[in-house]
């Protein structure tokens, strides 16, 4: 499990982002380079890491579900997400 400070870093550089997004595509537009350098660091959406939305897990990030792989491999096997089974041949 992550610590709850990384989860909060990584919310705020999200609402960072989404916030500043409207800004930053103008200044693309425009080509205004120097404007974009004013904006504040985690606006940018470079910055932003996938992570787990369960247990805030960095590595092993499955982008369909939006969780780990260790979560995901318990949700299935409990069959807690549907159409997902073991398999065997």
């Amino acid at each position: 499990m992550a610590k709850e400070s990384m989860k909060a870093r990584e919310r705020k550089r999200q609402a960072m982002a989404d916030k500043y997004a409207a800004k930053r595509e103008a200044l693309l537009a425009a080509g205004d380079y120097e404007g974009l350098q004013k904006l504040p660091k985690n606006a940018s959406p470079v910055r932003l890491h996938n992570r787990c939305k369960l247990t805030g897990r960095p590595k092993g990030y499955m982008r369909q579900f939006g969780i780990s792989r260790v979560t995901f491999r318990e949700m299935a096997n409990s069959g807690l997400i549907p159409g997902v089974k073991k398999a065997s041949w």
